[in-house]
């Protein structure tokens, strides 16, 4: 089972290396690419990228000329990972946001349960509100994953970590270059494995919130939410 973990980087620098090295430190076995999508920075981010894989051979730069969105970045990474040859490829933000130490774990629940779509949940076991997520956040989480339960029928805790790993039938049944560039990407993930009759399913997830910085606008992302919910509800991501 060859590995590819996809790191998404918009002005990222502060905490890109330490996010980077972390993988490593912790690398599964089956890992062997490690491949940072820079987003247009405006930051030192690419250069650090640049840097970190001339000593670093299992890591790959894409750079995009302009910022195009987190799903535009995730789209360019995916891509990558397949032509690669990657059979699994997880997700980790480069904010430090998610501990890449608990990839292992994640591969092993995906191979043990039979997923072919795993969600990382910081809902689950209380772990956001330990991790210091602001009280707005969980509120307005809670509010949306509960219609997103309801219309998505899945049972999951958390739609929006983004910390997701795909194995082989959702890296070829997913029709990524479809997606949207913003950070609804990775709910229109979830809802079209769903509608494709793949499984999908959670492991609770630990997170940190600290002195990262967020690009998400969370009224237009409730609106772009609300949107997924409408197109899975007419069949949009059946076929």
């Amino acid at each position: 089972m060859k590995l590819a973990v996809v790191v998404p980087a918009y002005d990222a620098a502060h905490h890109l290396e330490g996010v980077v090295e972390r993988i490593l430190a912790h690398r599964p076995p089956a890992l062997e690419r490690v491949i940072v999508v820079d987003d247009g920075s405006r930051d030192q981010t690419a250069a650090i990228a640049r840097a970190l894989s001339a000593r670093r051979p299992e890591l790959s730069l894409i750079q995009r000329a302009a910022n195009g969105g987190y799903g535009a970045a995730m789209k360019d990474g995916l891509a990558a990972a397949k032509a690669a040859g990657a059979e699994v490829v997880a997700t980790v933000h480069a904010d430090g946001q998610y501990g890449p130490e608990l990839l292992g774990d994640l591969l092993r629940a995906l191979e043990r349960r039979r997923l072919d779509l795993l969600q990382g949940s910081r809902i689950a076991g209380g772990a956001a509100r330990a991790g210091g997520m602001p009280r707005y956040k969980i509120a307005g989480n809670w509010l949306l994953n509960r219609l997103e339960r309801r219309v998505l029928r899945l049972p999951l805790t958390d739609f929006h970590s983004g910390y997701l790993v795909y194995g082989p039938r959702a890296l070829a049944a997913l029709p990524f270059a479809r997606f949207s560039d913003s950070f609804d990407f990775d709910l229109e993930a979830i809802a079209a494995a769903q509608a494709r009759g793949l499984a999908v399913a959670e492991e609770p997830i630990p997170t940190h919130y600290g002195d990262e910085v967020s690009h998400l606008n969370p009224v237009t992302y409730g609106l772009r939410v609300l949107r997924v919910l409408w197109r899975f509800q007419r069949g949009a991501y059946a076929s």
